[in-house]
């Protein structure tokens, strides 16, 4: 009886706690970036960049195997289609792998591939905020893996193979405007990951993104796109070469993709 009793009781916790609103995840439908900015807190850059550098410290030793968003990880999480896409690339190309990695933090995406990436001749490129960059050349940059303040910067040096965006269209207030100057570099392939598509085909949505404190205390504005319309701005320079689903959810309904592009008569 006492059995039954718990298991009632449990049942009707977990019930009540389903009906609460969630506290963090995405919200709301803003007609503006400037009012998603009003409505968010968010987030000190400084701080956030030091919590990713002691992260990616322990992962450039050893100590780690894997950071994502400043948490560390005693195993590495692939992104198999991401992968499997750089290490193509490179096959083709044949002479090694350039890569522009446009919002790319203190190198995450390069140190979660680099046991796979050592066994070609990569350069890989990050394109930042200028704190970003400022702590990626200090304790980060070496022959392989390189950081620059502005996409121009980075071309001056670098003919890149592929550009890749992982989960950064999203908090820019302007995404079709960077994906425009990003396509106007005609680099030979295009990978996205982590992008957010809402489920129900309508456009555009505006939300705030509030992040549990356990990784850091911020909430931002973040787009969920339609994705015939994405689809149609990159078919105007680039063919689709393979899409796959990512296993990231959200508090409302949506899909998480990734996309291969490859230039259009390249």
């Amino acid at each position: 009886m006492f059995k039954i009793s718990t298991n009632i009781s449990s049942f009707l916790s977990a019930v009540k706690n389903s009906l609460r609103p969630a506290k963090y995840g995405w919200f709301g439908n803003y007609a503006s970036w400037q009012e998603a900015a009003n409505d968010s807190s968010g987030y000190n850059s400084a701080v956030i960049v030091e919590n990713v550098k002691d992260g990616l410290l322990k992962v450039k030793t050893g100590d780690a195997a894997f950071e994502r968003d400043s948490v560390v990880f005693s195993k590495t999480e692939y992104v198999w289609p991401v992968l499997a896409g750089l290490l193509w690339i490179a096959a083709q190309r044949r002479s090694g792998l350039n890569v522009l990695d446009f919002g790319g933090s203190l190198g995450s995406t390069f140190f979660q591939y680099r046991r796979f990436l050592s066994a070609i001749n990569v350069q890989w490129n990050v394109v930042e905020q200028g704190v970003f960059i400022d702590y990626g050349v200090k304790y980060f940059q070496d022959k392989h893996l390189r950081f620059y303040y502005t996409v121009e910067e980075c071309l001056s040096e670098n003919a890149v193979d592929v550009i890749l965006l992982s989960s950064v269209l999203p908090y820019l207030e302007k995404p079709y405007h960077w994906l425009d100057v990003l396509m106007s570099v005609e680099a030979p392939f295009l990978i996205f990951d982590k992008m957010p598509f809402l489920a129900s085909g309508q456009d555009d949505r505006l939300t705030v993104q509030k992040v549990p404190p356990s990784i850091y205390d911020a909430s931002y504005p973040a787009w969920f796109f339609n994705e015939a319309k994405f689809m149609k701005a990159l078919e105007r320079k680039y063919d689709l070469v393979e899409s796959f689903e990512g296993e990231d959810k959200a508090n409302i309904p949506s899909v998480f993709k990734g996309f291969i592009f490859s230039l259009k008569n390249r």
